[in-house]
């Protein structure tokens, strides 16, 4: 098997994507930060000690997208062109999903998946003066589009 990132002398190296051509590409990613029934609470009613923790929660995800290519030494830096993060208060704690869009050669489902862990990341920081067990779960691609590859959809996410 060929990795992509790796030279033939088995060293790292960011893929050459120059000769691509640019399309309309789109990434959706999902997680969710589980929280002490104290802080849901808290959440719905809008009396954090820290303030509106969703609305921050989404400015550091979209940022995070935005700033994928210094987190992560081999991502390529692109131009992001649309970014979407949404959290939704539930019964056990916060869902988050952020989608991803760009056109350009390569593909943004680690800008999703940054997005998703860094909104859910300032949810924690928000909280964790309330609520120490708060914790980070199951982020993942839930669907891609455009490029080579086409379009995913993960199977358990499809209707």
């Amino acid at each position: 098997m060929d990795f992509t990132h790796l030279d033939s002398s088995g060293h790292a190296r960011m893929v050459d994507v120059t000769e691509k051509t640019p399309t309309v590409r789109s990434a959706t990613a999902r997680g969710s930060v589980t929280c002490s029934p104290e802080v849901i609470e808290l959440l719905r009613s809008g009396e954090t000690p820290k303030g509106d923790v969703l609305a921050v929660a989404r400015i550091a995800g979209i940022q995070a997208a935005k700033s994928t290519p210094a987190l992560l030494p081999l991502a390529h830096v692109i131009g992001i062109h649309g970014a979407t993060v949404d959290l939704v208060v539930t019964d056990s704690g916060v869902d988050i999903e952020a989608t991803v869009r760009t056109a350009d050669r390569t593909g943004v489902e680690m800008e999703a998946l940054t997005a998703v862990s860094v909104a859910g990341l300032a949810v924690i920081d928000m909280v964790k003066g309330i609520d120490r067990t708060a914790s980070l779960q199951d982020v993942r691609v839930i669907a891609k589009s455009g490029g080579r590859s086409g379009d995913w959809v993960r199977p358990e996410e499809k209707a």
